[in-house]
């Protein structure tokens, strides 16, 4: 994670408290692409939060996957028999979703791409998958990402978020957000649906992350 416009989940490095009091948020540390090694968040399946959603049948038509990492949330849409496209922006997690892709006889279309220049895509999208990417944020920042998941999400399409939450204790990792730091992101042209608590898988002790699955509609 770098402190500027972007900080996509790819460039979270996890760390642990020093001896000293922590500051409320230690900033993470961009150490180059974190797929050089196993990153904490890829867990090799899909988080147990967006799967159920999608065993309910929660996805609908085009599906976007923003932040895929390694692909398995589009992967997952694809394998409902969806059209899925996934982005990131670290170019070893696009290069090994591929290869899940065509090893699993999956067809998705991954690119390497910056979340917050969506609409120069000029796709739309009925449902967009977000694990981990907007907990990266700045909060000056996630109005602007706001505004460009808007730009390709049909009216009465869907945004499922899946981030930090603020139940979760410590200071290490992203930012944890309050249903407040979400509600104020979305405003114009949304409606936020719903706020369930959840988890995020990690592979790394606790193991589990408190985490708010945020269901948010395009008006």
């Amino acid at each position: 994670m770098v402190p500027t416009l972007n900080r996509p989940k790819e460039e979270i490095t996890m760390s642990t408290p020093s001896n000293e009091p922590p500051p409320e948020f230690r900033r993470p540390v961009h150490l180059g692409d974190s797929y050089e090694t196993t990153p904490p968040w890829d867990i090799g399946r899909p988080q147990t939060a967006f799967a159920t959603l999608a065993e309910e049948g929660g996805l609908h038509g085009r599906v976007l996957d923003i932040g895929c990492g390694t692909g398995e949330h589009a992967l997952m849409a694809a394998r409902v028999g969806l059209d899925a496209v996934g982005i990131d922006q670290s170019p070893l997690a696009i290069e090994t979703a591929e290869r899940k892709a065509r090893e699993r006889g999956l067809k998705v279309r991954f690119l390497c791409y910056d979340a917050l220049m969506l609409a120069d895509l000029g796709e739309t999208f009925d449902t967009v998958l977000d694990c981990g990417l907007f907990h990266t944020f700045d909060p000056e920042i996630r109005g602007a990402f706001a505004e460009s998941v808007a730009s390709v999400v049909r009216p009465g399409g869907r945004y499922f978020l899946l981030g930090f939450s603020d139940r979760q204790p410590g200071t290490w990792g992203p930012y944890r957000l309050s249903r407040t730091d979400i509600e104020s992101a979305f405003t114009d042209g949304w409606h936020i649906d719903s706020f369930t608590e959840a988890v995020i898988d990690i592979l790394i002790e606790p193991n589990t992350i408190q985490a708010w699955l945020v269901t948010i509609t395009r008006l």
